[in-house]
């Protein structure tokens, strides 16, 4: 095997374990937080379903300069492509295991396109970036956040008055209950199938998977509760509906990542190997099954053995949460992530999620938010597409340098 293949291979894996560890918490913090599951029990959901996603819903064709960040015109050396990976690869891995430590959750894709503008920078300067492309990611810092709080605020609000703030709230959990939780599940099989199964007709995956899945989900939610709702006390009742639902919701989260995500690892992998066993010509080819389930093997053990640390702070630092709250975020990052995709307009889903976090503490009021753990969020985001850019320059050179 060509030892550029087997370092580019393990730095695939080493990436993947990153971004298990950091991008866990898009999934399971809330869940967590609200104590719907037990950090172990979050763990192991997430572990299953990162792995599952990725393995079996990954995508299938290699993308060799991420999200177009580079002109791949620009590129004809074969050796550029591969020391230029490796350089991109080991720089968001560094970062995101510096980030992790602090317990900050970053964007991974910004992390690998900050890697990539890095190594392009200093092959060819700066025109060989697509400046328009990298505007979009910066823009997505501040929409992903905004549009996420004012989303998961309306909601909590909407939520709240429907039921906890009703004349009558255990006869309004019953019937609104039903209602926020197809609601979600319209959105949840909407996004199965566009963000795992890959589709592209909104209107298609509205019709065929949103609609019937809600409308299944709010029948058996329906019926449930008029059998057997757990308690005359609506506060207690309604976070005990929403605590069992949130862990599908979170579950679901984990899905789609591991679908997504899995390609910031191993597009890089691919890309390496497709050049080694055919030259240029191999720029986009099928991903072999071994590399996708290297990235999602990597992305689970990240999640089982360091992701424990960003959970904390999504989950418990930021604001405090119950399960209506983590329902709330779920169904509102989601909400957003959707809408998103289908306007193609780039959204960080950690930022969308943070941001929802954000919003529901607001809808208690300025006080019920840790400003100092967000101020510092916040100044890693803006910190991350440089500092991934630069390690990745000093890399590159030196790859440039000795290889």
């Amino acid at each position: 095997m060509d030892p550029w293949l087997l370092i580019t291979i393990l730095l695939g894996f080493a990436m993947a374990w990153a971004i298990g560890a950091n991008d866990a918490a898009n999934s399971m913090s809330t869940a967590v937080g609200a104590k719907a599951i037990t950090p172990k029990q979050a763990v192991v959901i997430a572990g299953v379903l990162e792995f599952t996603g990725a393995y079996f819903f990954g995508k299938s064709v290699t993308e060799t300069i991420r999200k177009g960040i580079l002109d791949p015109s620009r590129i004809t050396d074969p050796n550029v492509l591969i020391y230029g990976s490796i350089a991109a690869l080991l720089a968001a891995t560094i970062w995101l295991i510096i980030a992790t430590k602090f317990g900050l959750p970053v964007s991974t894709t910004h992390s690998i396109i900050g890697g990539i503008a890095g190594y392009g920078i200093v092959y060819a300067g700066t025109s060989i970036v697509n400046w328009g492309k990298m505007t979009q990611v910066v823009l997505s810092w501040i929409l992903s956040p905004i549009v996420g709080a004012i989303m998961a605020y309306l909601v909590f609000k909407a939520l709240t008055r429907s039921i906890f703030m009703s004349k009558n709230p255990v006869k309004n959990a019953r019937v609104w209950s039903p209602f926020w939780i197809g609601l979600a599940f319209v959105v949840i099989g909407t996004m199965f199938y566009i963000k795992v199964l890959h589709g592209k007709d909104l209107k298609a995956g509205v019709l065929f998977y949103g609609i019937p899945a809600g409308f299944l989900v709010f029948l058996i939610t329906y019926a449930l509760i008029r059998l057997r709702f757990p308690i005359n006390d609506p506060y207690i009742g309604v976070e005990s509906i929403f605590r069992r639902v949130q862990v599908i919701t979170s579950g679901y989260v984990a899905l789609a990542h591991g679908a997504n995500d899995v390609a910031n690892a191993i597009g890089p992998v691919a890309a390496v190997y497709a050049v080694a066993s055919m030259g240029m010509a191999g720029m986009k080819v099928p991903v072999p099954r071994w590399i996708l389930a290297l990235g999602g093997l990597g992305i689970a053990v990240g999640v089982a053995t360091y992701g424990y640390r960003v959970m904390e702070t999504v989950g418990k630092k930021i604001t405090e949460l119950t399960n209506t709250r983590g329902f709330t975020i779920d169904f509102s990052a989601a909400t957003v992530v959707l809408f998103a995709s289908w306007l193609g307009m780039p959204i960080s889903t950690t930022h969308t999620v943070v941001g929802a976090v954000v919003g529901v503490g607001l809808a208690r009021g300025i006080k019920a938010i840790n400003t100092s753990i967000l101020k510092d969020i916040v100044i890693s985001w803006f910190v991350t597409v440089p500092v991934a850019g630069l390690i990745s320059a000093v890399i590159f050179k030196v790859l440039m340098l000795v290889g």
